[in-house]
């Protein structure tokens, strides 16, 4: 990592913390966005790159640039970090989805943990025991592990029970697999991540909440959830340039002549 102190300051954590500090500071302070290839903006998975981009320019990513970065973070602060590949379940109605999405297992302290500050619609607040075992509750949220044959499953509490958010084998995946995914999800012209518009980001002090931005389903539509609420409001295009600066913190944005967010900076 180029500057460890400026990240632990990029997510108000100037003092440092130990795991589940840092994870949860990473998960409320750096949202998720896939403007980069929205606009059609290749996506580095060069941890200076991310570093840079997250960082300095306090931007947000998707799960491979939050989770990489993560990792260099952690590996900072002592931990060894293997990459997953795993496939999202989440509201899937049985279709099977490409291994798109990142996962990280950090061993520290002679204890092992899920880590993933980069699933944009309900991201872990903080690391799980890797194996499958216990409920956890995260400000509200509820978390379990599960084994489903060759795969562990994250699950989460979505209405009255218990719903898979994703699946993926306990192998570690090398950096080759990784870039392979990352240019599917940003370039593929089938991917929602290169034709549609998400961001996302939660809030866990006093006032747990989830707010996204997403067109996926047609309409831009303006989300929120508590953990005992849900709701959802449809905005027109237009206003994206204010939502992003001001729900997610993002400035310097604009909208082109075909409705599309580019950089106006």
């Amino acid at each position: 990592m180029l500057d460890f102190d400026f990240y632990l300051q990029r997510i108000g954590l100037p003092g440092g913390g130990d795991i589940a500090a840092v994870h949860r500071a990473h998960a409320t302070s750096i949202p998720f966005e896939n403007l980069d290839p929205h606009q059609g903006v290749g996506v580095s998975l060069a941890v200076a790159d991310i570093e840079r981009k997250l960082v300095q320019r306090r931007r947000g990513g998707y799960c491979f640039e939050q989770n990489l970065l993560l990792k260099a973070a952690l590996e900072e602060m002592g931990a060894e970090v293997d990459t997953y590949l795993a496939r999202v379940r989440w509201r899937a109605n049985g279709a099977v989805r490409p291994r798109g999405h990142l996962v990280l297992r950090a061993r520290i302290d002679g204890q092992e943990w899920l880590a993933d500050v980069g699933f944009g619609l309900g991201s872990l607040l903080e690391p799980l025991p890797f194996e499958p075992g216990e409920e956890h509750e995260q400000s509200g949220w509820m978390f379990r592990v599960i084994d489903d044959g060759e795969e562990y499953v994250l699950q989460t509490i979505d209405g009255d029970g218990w719903a898979d958010v994703y699946g993926f084998q306990p192998r570690r995946s090398p950096m080759i697999d990784l870039e392979t995914s990352n240019w599917w999800v940003s370039t593929h012209p089938a991917s929602p991540f290169v034709t549609g518009l998400i961001v996302a980001g939660q809030s866990s002090e006093g006032d747990p909440r989830r707010t996204a931005l997403c067109d996926w389903g047609g309409s831009l539509v303006l989300s929120e959830r508590t953990p005992a609420s849900e709701g959802s409001s449809e905005v027109a295009r237009e206003r994206i340039p204010e939502l992003l600066s001001e729900r997610f913190g993002l400035d310097g944005f604009a909208l082109d002549a075909d409705g599309r967010v580019v950089a106006s900076l």
